[in-house]
């Protein structure tokens, strides 16, 4: 840091904490700005919910809802729901005994209040389960690669290395995974967890068989670690049936599973939520309290408490439909599978294969629900090509490289699909086509 100037203090990028100067961290600011510069342009960038059936007013019942939950069922009294909605809250917060109804009526998990924590959005869940596992420099998390890029950015922040594991067409490949955690531990490293979205990953939008869900916990197991579960999008599937997940298949309390109600809800809410049931010994004579124990003290430094607001509108619309967030989401899921559609024809459409045996000129793959899919264009796909596509043709996309924690990805782009019109998904589809023939157009 320089002793001052005309300007006032300065500081050099090289005295602040090196995450700052990570390309990972710099993704979601890059897609924000393009998208304002560009607001004409069809954009399959942002992975939002869509917002359509949103209604302002909803807020206002969903609170009433919670306020009348809280005296009824709760049996407080005026002034406790009066200190509970504006005073600061409980750490682990006030929707525990609502979030284990939740995941018993929509994942099959049968989970105790205590071992619940709700987190500021499921990123405070990650921050907290990383900064609880992160005992050494030889930590390390295994990811599949790509990875979310919101997991990326907060294991750079906790200084927590990520290792790549293969994906295959099914997801994370369950047998690399166990090569990666040997090599690991070769090399003096300390694997402690593999983060992982069994249903429509994003970026990848690929999901998980049965079979594979079993052997990854049996693999976690015999490894001796532990699966963070995260699970934002397993009730927006095209066939409308659901695979468990490996929280409801976890019988040796090996996986963390981490939820939040930006898709299933709304966003601005910023609520999350983690159960992490597992047992924490050395603290005492006993069986030991729950790591969610561990990571609340964690929060209680980092957050305080969720906001309670935003806490009794999520509960409010719990409480709507006895806290099954599948019935909640019927219309969302619709146009997420009417919209899933819509891409896989319009690819079919504006990337025809090729009748005299040529390669084509884009691949996709054909995700079984969710909120994206992967295009694999004949050249590089960075942000200068971004830009190129935004100007010239009017169309936005993610390039997948950001979603890679050591390089690849290069010539991928992420569609999200969840905000548009099949009439939109259409036109931006063949303003990607033409930008596809531009680029490869014989001079």
């Amino acid at each position: 840091m320089s002793n001052g100037s005309a300007t006032g203090a300065t500081f050099h990028l090289g005295e602040l904490h090196g995450s700052l100067s990570d390309p990972v961290l710099s993704s979601m600011t890059l897609l924000n700005e393009i998208t304002g510069r560009f607001p004409d342009a069809v954009s399959f960038a942002a992975g939002r919910p869509y917002e359509e059936f949103y209604d302002p007013l909803q807020i206002h019942d969903h609170l009433e809802r919670f306020r009348k939950y809280l005296e009824v069922e709760r049996g407080l009294g005026s002034e406790e729901v009066r200190t509970a909605l504006f005073q600061y809250g409980h750490t682990k917060g006030l929707l525990t005994d609502l979030l284990v109804r939740h995941l018993a009526a929509d994942e099959g998990v049968h989970a105790d209040p205590d071992s619940v924590v709700v987190t500021t959005g499921c990123q405070e869940a990650m921050i907290l389960l990383l900064r609880a596992l992160r005992t050494g420099s030889a930590d390390v998390i295994l990811a599949p690669a790509p990875t979310y890029v919101g997991f990326l950015g907060a294991a750079r922040l906790m200084d927590m290395p990520v290792l790549p594991v293969a994906e295959g067409s099914g997801g994370i490949d369950v047998e690399d995974l166990v090569v990666q955690i040997g090599r690991a531990r070769e090399r003096g490293l300390n694997p402690r967890a593999c983060y992982v979205v069994p249903d429509f990953a994003n970026p990848s939008g690929l999901s998980m068989s049965l079979a594979d869900r079993r052997l990854l916990l049996d693999v976690a197991e015999r490894e001796g670690i532990l699966l963070i579960e995260d699970n934002p999008y397993s009730l927006f599937n095209a066939d409308g049936r659901r695979l468990p997940s490996l929280k409801s298949l976890d019988t040796t309390r090996r996986v963390v599973y981490v939820g939040s109600f930006a898709k299933t809800a709304f966003p601005g809410a910023r609520v999350g939520y983690l159960v992490a049931d597992q047992r924490v010994s050395g603290t005492g004579p006993g069986e030991g309290p729950l790591l969610a124990d561990q990571l609340a003290k964690l929060k209680s430094m980092l957050t305080l408490n969720t906001s309670t607001i935003s806490q009794a509108v999520i509960g409010g619309k719990l409480l709507e439909t006895d806290c099954s967030m599948t019935r909640a989401t019927e219309r969302e899921a619709e146009v997420y599978r009417r919209n899933l559609a819509a891409v896989l024809a319009g690819l079919d459409t504006h990337f025809p294969v090729p009748e005299d045996g040529s390669r084509p000129r884009a691949t996709w793959n054909i995700p079984g629900g969710g909120m994206f899919a992967v295009i694999t264009l004949p050249f590089e796909a960075d942000a200068a090509m971004l830009e190129y596509s935004a100007s010239e043709f009017g169309v936005l996309w993610t390039p997948m490289r950001y979603f890679y924690p050591e390089g690849g990805g290069t010539h991928q782009i992420r569609l999200s699909f969840s905000v548009l019109t099949p009439e939109r998904i259409d036109e931006g589809l063949a303003r990607l086509a033409a930008l596809v023939r531009d680029r490869t157009a014989r001079p």
